[in-house]
């Protein structure tokens, strides 16, 4: 590590583990002259770091009010990856979704503005199949310039390398409304409208190449599903938006996405944090949703529709009468 970097780790280190820090002290610490100190503050707040200067005949340094920073020190490509990762990882299966949660988080707070805008770009939906392995890798800059139009609601331009046809010069580019960025069993898509086919579309993210500048700010549209995973899932198993089934709903379980998604075959599950997730599911009727939903042994919260609400209060009613009929059970008095 080059010794000025080493030495801008130390001083992050030595100013969250005090309050007020002279700057002679600090100097004697770092084995460097008052003016080095001077410097390497500089180079911090260059960085995003808010370091407050006190005067007085010692003159000393204070790191800003509310900020805990580790001794951790990130390019820009860095923290695109590390927000991608963090939030793919909530939803992998491997056993770490509530740490990459409180690690995505803790890592937000702690960022220079700057890295931290960057990383609130990324809002990623991951969505339950299995990933494949063979899945062409995205670059970060594709990734980052997808997430930046989608934030700023601005119309996207790329060149398209369609399965049907290579990217050629001659074809011009796509122009879309960016609405989610997506991964679906491995692959990353953008859920867009297409403003020139009037008409939503879904386009894998390896072969976008975005072109700059981005277009002018637009209005969201609404989903025709409603939400993008009921979209996304029925797109892919080539159903209408209401997925298939005659009976179709939404709830939130307070579960891992993690530890539903094995078991929801053809449903649809998004993480809405470490214990919390969304899932659409459907049935052959109201009460047998109900009941599947019912099996995961966690609070539940109904989205909708109300079909699916007087279903669990159906559902409630029989079971209350089966546990007061049943052989040993207790009375109350």
């Amino acid at each position: 590590m080059p010794k000025t970097s080493a030495r801008l780790l130390a001083l992050l280190s030595l100013l969250q583990a005090r309050r007020d820090w002279p700057g002679m002290l600090l100097a004697q610490r770092l084995e460097v002259s008052p003016r080095t100190v001077r410097r390497d503050v500089d180079r911090l707040r260059q960085l995003g770091y808010p370091i407050v200067t006190s005067k007085g005949p010692d003159g000393g340094y204070r790191l800003g009010a509310g900020t805990q920073l580790p001794p951790l020190l990130f390019d820009d490509e860095q923290a695109v990856a590390l927000a991608v990762a963090l939030q793919i990882a909530t939803t992998a299966g491997a056993g770490i979704d509530e740490s990459a949660a409180r690690a995505l988080t803790t890592i937000r707070q702690v960022m220079p503005a700057r890295l931290r805008h960057r990383m609130d770009t990324l809002r990623i939906t991951a969505v339950a199949p299995p990933a494949d392995q063979s899945a062409p890798e995205v670059g970060t800059e594709v990734l980052t310039a997808i997430g930046a139009a989608i934030n700023a609601r601005e119309v996207l331009r790329f060149d398209y390398n369609g399965a049907s046809a290579p990217l050629a010069a001659a074809h011009p580019p796509r122009r879309v409304q960016p609405h989610h960025l997506v991964t679906w069993g491995g692959r990353w898509y953008l859920v867009a409208w297409d403003l020139d086919r009037d008409d939503w579309r879904t386009f894998r993210a390896d072969r976008i190449t975005p072109r700059i500048p981005t277009g002018p700010r637009f209005v969201p549209r609404e989903l025709p599903a409603g939400d993008v995973a009921t979209f996304v899932s029925s797109r892919f198993r080539g159903s209408d938006a209401n997925g298939g089934w005659p009976c179709r709903g939404a709830v939130i379980l307070h579960l891992p996405a993690t530890e539903i998604a094995p078991f929801l075959h053809d449903g649809v599950v998004e993480a809405l944090g470490p214990d919390r997730c969304r899932i659409v599911l459907g049935s052959w009727s109201w009460p047998a949703l109900a009941s599947s939903l019912g099996r995961f042994d966690a609070d539940i919260e109904v989205i909708g529709p109300p079909e699916l609400t007087a279903a669990f209060a159906h559902l409630a009613r029989r079971y209350t009468d089966a546990a007061n009929s049943g052989p040993g059970r207790q009375v109350c008095g």
